[in-house]
Parts: structure tokens; C-alpha cells; sequence
């Protein structure tokens, strides 16, 4: 089996109107039968910098969360070593992506993401990816799809 095909979608923030000087609406993913998630964060237009964008955890879901260590942007370093940096004006259309080993994690992963305040603010779409499943997702729902089409 292709490994991709052992994987879960999740709709965290989906493309919606520009956000300024506000946090956004975020889903957070119950992470139960699945051993890794990758968060992948993509701006749109920018024109101020984001004043948050961090991982959260917690054993109880809407409640609890609490800031995971080494997934926090603007002081946590990245793979290559480097302190990362919160996304700024010049960001737009980038990724910033969240690897997460979930064997050592809690339950409950959620993303606190807040827009600074500029002009217009910051369009921003977040996806959650979970795989490793213990137990592979076999049909369009179990994936988090509304179609899934394989050749």
C-alpha cells in the first residue's frame, strides 16, 4: 500500500475571508489511531506579520490546550537549525509546516494562529495530515474526503 493512501484529512481552517488583528477560527483534531500529523499552514496575501502561530495539545477536547515545546513559531528552532521567525508581510504564499511524532503527545492537537494588525491582514488556510494510522482509513469518510479518485 502507498503510504498516502493510510492518511487522514482534516479541514483546520479552511479559505475563507482575510483576517486583521484577530485570531482565526481553528478545528482541533482528535488524533486517536494515528501515530503522526503534519500540520501545513499556507498564506495568501499578506501585509502585516502574524503575531502568533503555535501547536497546542490537550488530554480533553475544547479545553485544557497548552503550548507544545519546540512548535512555536518565532522561538522554536526548524529542521535545518535556524530560529524560526513568525510569517511577516513579504510571506505571502508560503508554507510553514508542523511535524508531529504523536506517540509522545496528547490527544487533542490544536493550532492558535493570530493575524497582526496591518491594512488588510493575512489570508490563511491550515490542513491537518494525520497518517501512521493503526488501522487504515478504507473509505471516502474514514479518509476526511468528499471524493477520493485512484488510479
Amino acid at each position: 500500500m502507498n503510504p498516502l493512501q493510510n492518511t487522514k484529512l482534516i479541514s483546520m481552517t479552511p479559505p475563507a475571508a482575510i483576517v486583521d488583528n484577530a485570531s482565526y477560527t481553528v478545528a482541533e483534531i482528535d488524533t486517536a489511531g494515528f501515530d503522526y500529523l503534519n500540520i501545513i499552514c499556507q498564506l495568501g496575501a499578506t501585509d502585516i506579520a502574524m503575531t502568533a502561530l503555535t501547536v497546542t495539545e490537550s488530554d480533553t477536547s475544547g479545553s485544557g490546550h497548552a503550548d507544545v515545546t519546540g512548535l512555536i513559531m518565532g522561538t522554536s528552532v526548524d529542521i535545518d537549525g535556524t530560529a524560526s521567525v513568525l510569517p511577516s508581510a513579504t510571506d505571502d504564499n508560503k508554507f510553514v509546516s508542523f511535524d508531529i511524532d504523536l506517540r509522545a503527545r496528547k490527544r487533542y492537537i490544536d493550532v492558535t494562529a493570530t493575524a497582526g494588525d496591518g491594512t488588510n491582514g493575512t489570508y490563511l488556510t491550515i490542513i491537518g495530515l494525520l497518517s501512521r494510522a493503526k488501522q487504515s482509513p478504507n473509505t471516502v469518510a474514514e479518509r476526511g474526503c468528499d471524493t477520493v479518485l485512484r488510479v
